[in-house]
């Protein structure tokens, strides 16, 4: 199953245009598909999160906004699966997230 596809499956009733923004990402970045899905969700956040730093804060980049929350949503949800790592994986997210904000 892709990650896409996973994530859809899980989305319940989420807007359309975010399902379709998640499969269009996935989609740019087939490197990401080898990547357990709590892997692939994570870098996704992060492309997503770099992609509105780095945009003028607009409504182009709501999308891309609420694209990063739910792959960070998704990334630990599908983490949940082996919960001895959870602490480990959110100090590690948190740590490359920051990150990004601390780039010049």
């Amino acid at each position: 199953m892709t990650h896409a596809d996973w994530a859809a499956e899980r989305s319940g009733e989420a807007p359309a245009a975010l399902v379709q923004r998640l499969r269009d990402i996935f989609a740019a970045h087939p490197e990401w598909d080898a990547l357990p899905h709590a892997d692939a969700f994570t870098h996704a956040a992060e492309w997503l999160s770099r992609r509105v730093l780095e945009s003028e804060a607009s409504r182009p980049v709501a999308l891309d906004l609420l694209a990063a929350d739910a792959c960070i949503t998704f990334a630990f949800e599908a983490a949940a699966d082996d919960p001895a790592t959870l602490g480990e994986r959110a100090a590690a997210t948190q740590s490359r997230l920051s990150a990004l904000i601390a780039r010049p």
